[in-house]
Order: C-alpha cells, then sequence, then structure tokens
C-alpha cells in the first residue's frame, strides 16, 4: 500500500514521540516546494529563466528562479505559527514569523541554480531547528548540526522527490502526478566502501597538500596504494551529488584551496552542509570538513562556510587521517 506524506507524519510522529508542530513545519516547507516544482517544471515556458539581476548576501548573481523559490519559502513559513524565524541563504540577515513558534527554518531555497539554464537536477536544502528560549537573535541559529530536529532536500530532477530525516532514519517519498508525495523507500543505506567521487578538478592546483595526495591516491586506481579503480562524477549541483551518493555511494567534496586561505570553504554550513550531513549520517554515512565532523562544528555565523567531504564512511575517515599525518 503506498503512503502519503500526510498520512506518514502522523504516524511517524506518534510512533517516536516527536511534537506535532515539527511534522506542521515539515509539511509547510513541502508544500512550498511544490510550488517551486511547478515553477521549475515550467521555467522557458513561462519566461523564468535566466538572470534576476540582483545579487545575494554571498556576492553571487541571483537565477529569476532563485529569488521566486525563496519568495515562495518565505511567505508560507511565516504563514505557520509554529515558525518562529527562518534563516535563507538568499537573505542578509534572519527573518522573524512567529512570536510563539518553536522552531526555526534554515534553508537553501534552489541548490545548484547555475544549472537552471540548462536543464540539469536542481534542489530545495533545509534545516528544521528547535528555537530555544529567550528572544529571537541571530544567535538563536547558531546550533550545532547534530541538535537539528530534522533536515532534508527536495530534488528538482526527472522524478521530483523529497528526502528527509527527523533523526529516525531517511525516508524518500516521490511527487505523483496528483501532487501528493508517496513513499517510494525506507531507511536507504550509503554503502561504507565506494569506487566513485565528485570533485570540481579545475580547482586541484589550488588545494593543500593532504587533499592533492587523497586525489591522486584516487587518479592511480588499482595500481595505486588504494588497490582499486575509482570513477568521477561531477554535477555542479551539491544536492543532486548527495542524492545519487544516498543511492549507491561515493565522495562528495568540496575542499579548502590556497587563493584565500583565511577561507575555510565554498559551501553554506548551516544551508547546506548541516542539513545535508544529518541526511548521510542517519543513512550510515559520514561528513566533516577534514578536520571534524561536520555536525560537531560550533556555527560563528549565518553564512559560514565550510569544507566539505561527504558520503561513504571509509573515504571521509581515510581524508581525516592524511588530513593529520
Amino acid at each position: 500500500m503506498m503512503i502519503t506524506l500526510s498520512q506518514f507524519i502522523p504516524k511517524h510522529l506518534n510512533t517516536h514521540n516527536l511534537p506535532i508542530d515539527l511534522g506542521s513545519v515539515l509539511e509547510t516547507i513541502v508544500a512550498a516546494c511544490v510550488r517551486i516544482n511547478g515553477q521549475v517544471r515550467q521555467g522557458a515556458l513561462a519566461g523564468i529563466l535566466g538572470e534576476a539581476g540582483t545579487g545575494n548576501v554571498q556576492g553571487e548573481e541571483q537565477k529569476k528562479l532563485d529569488v521566486i523559490a525563496n519568495r515562495l519559502l518565505i511567505d508560507a513559513l511565516k504563514t505557520n505559527p509554529a515558525v518562529a524565524g527562518l534563516a535563507s541563504e538568499e537573505e542578509n540577515t534572519f527573518v522573524a514569523c512567529n512570536k510563539d513558534g518553536g522552531y526555526l527554518v534554515l534553508f537553501d531555497p534552489l541548490d545548484g541554480s547555475s544549472n537552471i539554464d540548462v536543464n540539469i537536477s536542481v534542489g530545495t536544502i533545509f534545516s528544521i531547528l528547535a528555537k530555544p528560549e529567550g528572544a529571537l537573535t541571530t544567535a538563536s541559529f547558531l546550533q550545532k548540526g547534530r541538535d537539528q530536529a530534522g533536515g532534508g532536500y527536495v530534488l528538482y530532477g526527472p522524478q521530483t522527490q523529497l528526502v528527509f530525516t527527523l533523526k529516525h532514519g531517511v525516508f524518500v517519498f516521490t511527487l505523483d502526478e496528483a501532487g501528493s508525495f508517496v513513499q517510494t523507500l525506507a531507511n536507504p543505506q550509503v554503502p561504507e566502501q565506494t569506487k566513485e567521487f565528485a570533485v570540481n578538478m579545475s580547482n586541484q592546483r589550488h588545494w593543500f597538500a593532504s587533499m592533492q595526495q587523497y586525489i591522486a591516491e584516487l587518479l592511480a586506481g588499482d595500481t595505486g596504494v588504494r588497490g582499486k579503480n575509482y570513477n568521477m562524477r561531477w554535477v555542479a549541483s551539491m544536492v543532486a551529488e548527495i542524492h545519487r551518493i544516498l543511492m549507491r555511494g561515493g565522495v562528495f567534496m568540496y575542499p579548502q584551496d590556497r587563493r584565500n586561505p583565511v577561507k575555510p570553504g565554498k559551501l553554506r554550513l548551516m544551508y547546506e552542509a548541516n542539513p545535508l550531513s544529518l541526511v548521510l549520517e542517519q543513512a550510515g554515512g559520514a561528513a566533516g570538513n577534514t578536520v571534524q565532523d561536520m555536525l560537531d562544528i560550533q556555527p560563528e555565523s549565518l553564512h559560514q562556510r565550510v569544507a566539505v567531504v561527504m558520503g561513504s564512511r571509509e573515504e571521509v575517515e581515510y581524508v581525516a587521517k592524511l588530513h593529520y599525518e
């Protein structure tokens, strides 16, 4: 029997004694993502491809769909009384919502948006936190990834899929023709070992020594110390890379490099790395910044950047070992 999200959430909350409001927040995020999916599917037909002519707080040019997706999520979350505040990769600071709400939501409204105009998979990444006691401030959001109440993503690909965890396993739902998310997989597990890696090799000359060594070992294949041949994949859409790894294993990397030694990485801890790390860890994978587990990093700012190595546990742990040698 097929189970829709509206059927699954109450049962899951009851089984694990989770707050009803947590399910409400997840359903609000998903409802907004269904609307984003409609916009993504229209694309050129609706005249919403291309640049928006604006930049975000990161100094990046926004796509029209970046702006649309961001607004759809903000408007939806503001209407949910359980949401006290939100933070978006596209906003300068947090947005206060409902003063009596018990949850905070952080999101990347459209990850991989550089791929929109060429019809390659993109997605929405989200993180849900319990709101601490007291007035809502930036500090309210600066919680370790391990403290997330839940996290996940919606992938707008050949099928539109919702992947999430409320810290009791990972669940995969697929959007049907009626606009409902139907469960299609429960508790996927990331293989501990892999022969596949994803990294932007054009940056190789800028990496630090331990990452240079690691990639050299992978490229040496079965004639090198790793004793096996690796394949490389690179979509340039983090959410798509992580979904592939969740389904069949692999390791995704966006390392720190020497061009700006004080800049710890490119990807955002709060909007991308933390929620995706939570999903992978719940599925038996691992994630870190080569120095510590991703979920143990204490955030210092909403838009903090971080080096990323995540996926099959053997590879993530091997990279960390190289860093310390």
